[in-house]
Order: C-alpha cells, then structure tokens, then sequence
C-alpha cells in the first residue's frame, strides 16, 4: 500500500492525566509503532484530552494544573498535542461526545474524508497548544507525509484564534474559518481512533457503567486500539461484552511480545510515590512533571 492509500490515523486518549506518566506517553509510541506495522495505518498524530473538573474523582487536581503537566510531558515529541477543549466546557464530557467534536472538526478543517463521519456534534471550539518557540509540529523536507500533514493542520490551527483569559498557556481555532484550499487532502482517508488501556477496555462489560449508544458510536463508529498491560487477557475481556463482539474488527489489540515496564505505571502509583517521598518517582513520571508538581505542592496529601 502507498501512503496515500492507507488510512491515516489520529490517536486519542481521554483520562484524568493526574498527572500524566511516561506509562500514557509509552502508550502512544507504542500504539503508533504497531500500527505502522501492520502495513494498513500512517499515524499522523495524537491527541491527549485530560478530564473535566466536574468529573467528581477523589483527588483529582484543577485542569489548569493538569494541563500544564499534560503539555510539559509531551514538550520534546512532534506529533502528541495536549487538547484542552474537555476542560474548558461547562461540564463533564462523554468520551463519546469529546470523539465527536474531534471528528467534526478535523472534517471541517482538513476536508480529508473521514471514514467515522455520522451525525455532526455541536462541539464548537479545538484547543492548540502555544508557546513563544517555533511551532511543536515542525514541517520539515526530511519528515514523512505523515508528519508533513500533522504539521501543516497544526499551523493552520494557529491562523485564526482567540484565547480563553484564565489559561494563557493554550488557544483555540474556530472551526468555522475559513482556512483556503491549502487545507484539503480530500485523497487522505483519515480515522480517530480512541487509545486506552485494557482497563477501559474491560470497563464496558460492567453494567451500567456506559451508555449502550456511547458504546455503539465509540466501538463500532470509531474504533479503538487497546494496549493492554501484561498478562491481561484481552480476548476474554471482548467476549464477556456483547458490544464488543459485534464490532471486534474495530478494535486494534497492540501485541507485543517484549515486557515494558512503562505499561503498568499508572497516577495511582505515582501519587503513592509522591506521597511517601519514593524516589522511584523518577521511573513514574518525567523531570519536568516533576519538579512543576513540587514547585505546585500537589498530591502532597494523601486527598490530593
């Protein structure tokens, strides 16, 4: 398959991200690595959307301090952006409906053809990361079209903005503008894949925990690549939910046969490790995570 005949990929994870690991960033190159070797997806890009602050879990700090964190952890890579859209609504979001305003506005922006397009949500805004350097995603000679596509989106992104006064750090692109011709790849079949791990995974066979139609849109409209933590038994999660099942050929099961410490690092551990001084935290989180945590003073109790 050529480049142009293979479907290109937007990865995106939705979660609390507090704080955000090397586990999650591991998830994504992973995820992304095997993917590619399938020979059938060209991952073009990732999205991290961390949690709305009325999602009501314990201990769970203010988005703008995970945000922060979110864009600190994904500083040095050129194709993971931090997107603070979830945060900045009125209220907690639905995966669903964050998955949604993603494929709404990558439609309306790229004009690539999507292939999970169904009923347009009425999500209005996408959030761009921004700081006083050059672009995080840099279209240069010697990258791939993958790459050289993400980068191009992204500046677009930037043409026309307006930012939100209480978090600086971020701005946003109004999906209405009108971006020119440059903005079309509508040769490109584009798809936005959920990633998570198998804990979400087996989260949709517990009844009552997600909506069924959630469920229908986010399996069977979407699509989500799962990168399980070792050991789990991802064919026996599949089974026991009937969703599941009838849309097992949406679902991407990352294998690989190598074990990886960074997949079973999880906020839990690192909040534990904060908590009692561990200097294992260093394994949990990156250095500039870190350090802005203890210049914050956050997960310092045992609540938080």
């Amino acid at each position: 398959m050529t480049e142009n005949t293979k479907t290109h990929v937007i990865l995106l994870s939705c979660g609390s991200f507090n704080p955000i690991t090397k586990g999650h960033i591991h998830m994504f190159e992973k995820a992304r690595e095997y993917l590619h070797k399938t020979g059938r997806f060209i991952v073009i890009g990732g999205i991290i959307s961390p949690v709305h602050d009325s999602y009501g879990k314990p201990g769970l700090v203010s988005s703008r301090h995970r945000l922060t964190m979110c864009q600190m952890a994904v500083q040095s890579s050129d194709w993971i952006r931090v997107d603070p859209w979830e945060c900045y609504q009125n209220t907690w979001q639905t995966t669903c409906s964050v998955l949604e305003h993603h494929r709404d506005l990558m439609k309306r922006v790229t004009g690539c053809i999507l292939s999970n397009v169904n009923t347009p949500s009425t999500t209005p805004v996408i959030g761009q990361p921004e700081n006083g350097n050059s672009p995080i995603y840099q279209n240069t000679a010697n990258k791939s079209v993958a790459i050289k596509l993400w980068g191009k989106m992204s500046e677009s992104f930037g043409k026309i903005c307006c930012v939100r006064p209480h978090m600086e750090r971020f701005t946003f692109v109004d999906e209405n503008a009108n971006l020119g011709t440059a903005m079309r790849y509508e040769e490109i079949e584009l798809r936005i894949l959920l990633l998570c791990g198998s804990d979400l995974l087996e989260s949709f066979s517990i009844p009552g925990l997600w909506n069924e139609s959630d469920m229908e849109v986010i399996v069977g409209d979407f699509g989500i690549v799962v990168v399980p933590r070792d050991g789990v038994d991802t064919e026996r999660i599949m089974n026991h939910s009937s969703v599941l099942r009838k849309h097992k050929d949406n679902i991407t099961v990352v294998k690989d046969e190598i074990d990886h410490p960074m997949s079973i690092v999880s906020s839990t551990k690192s909040r534990l490790a904060l908590q009692h001084g561990d200097g294992h935290v260093v394994d949990y989180l990156s250095q500039p995570v870190i350090d802005y945590i203890l210049q914050s003073q956050l997960y310092i109790n045992a609540s938080g």
